[in-house]
């Protein structure tokens, strides 16, 4: 019979338990861009058509990628920000996850020349 070795998992340190409760702390995730744009409506009698400030808009358009392909959502400016606030939240996120990463190298590779 084998003998079992206790697996010692190192302690958290303060920069990774500071780390934890940012991303705790955010409650809307969601990737993709909002773009806020003018269009033209394509009626030649239309003042769009000859002035170029008189485009219609603004309309905050959503982007994002489902299922391997690029799909557009239109947004109501309420929505609009929500979602900068949403993908400005995963891209802090993804920037946790790297230093949290580093930190937890950090504290194994301290761990095993502690030894």
């Amino acid at each position: 019979m084998r003998k079992q070795s206790k697996k010692v998992t190192p302690a958290p340190g303060p920069a990774i338990r500071q780390i934890r409760r940012a991303i705790v702390a955010m409650d809307l995730v969601c990737a993709g861009t909002v773009l806020k744009r003018w269009k033209l409506c394509g009626r030649p009698n239309c003042r769009c058509a000859e002035d170029p400030a008189a485009r219609h808009g603004p309309y905050y358009e959503w982007s994002h990628r489902q299922d391997g392909r690029l799909r557009h959502n239109l947004l109501s400016p309420q929505q609009a920000e929500q979602m900068v606030r949403a993908i400005k939240n995963q891209r802090q996120i993804l920037v946790l996850l790297v230093h949290w990463s580093r930190e937890t190298a950090r504290t194994i590779m301290a761990q095993n020349q502690a030894k």
